[in-house]
């Protein structure tokens, strides 16, 4: 299995994307950043040519790739590797038709409380 693409989705100041692979399974990933969204996405995109034709399932080596490529590792940039990361999971738990945290072992309760954003501009 080959990633094939990397698509951006923008939901207002949200940011997620699609790992894309040749066998037509995607994985969903969302960047923990809404203060720069534009600026998450150049970082993706400059990911994207290291990813494409990569084995999604090598997730470690490519978050070490990713991680080690540069000096500086602000939120921007690990916020558009987590959301890759994120993605890549997403693909193996399909793959093995398991939810991400059991491959990740397990449940560690059975409930947890919440939290709901209610939103606003920062500016």
């Amino acid at each position: 299995m080959k990633i094939t693409d990397v698509k951006i989705i923008r939901a207002s100041r949200y940011l997620f994307l699609n790992v894309e692979t040749d066998e037509g399974i995607t994985g969903l990933g969302e960047a923990g950043i809404w203060a720069f969204p534009n600026s998450t996405i150049e970082a993706v995109l400059q990911f994207r040519e290291g990813l494409i034709g990569a084995d999604p399932m090598n997730t470690e080596y490519i978050w070490q790739a990713m991680y080690r490529s540069g000096y500086f590792r602000g939120s921007i940039i690990t916020s558009a590797i987590s959301a890759i990361d994120i993605a890549l999971w997403d693909i193996k738990g399909k793959l093995a038709k398991m939810p991400v945290y059991d491959l990740l072992g397990g449940k560690s309760r059975q409930a947890a409380a919440v939290y709901r954003h209610a939103g606003g501009s920062p500016f």
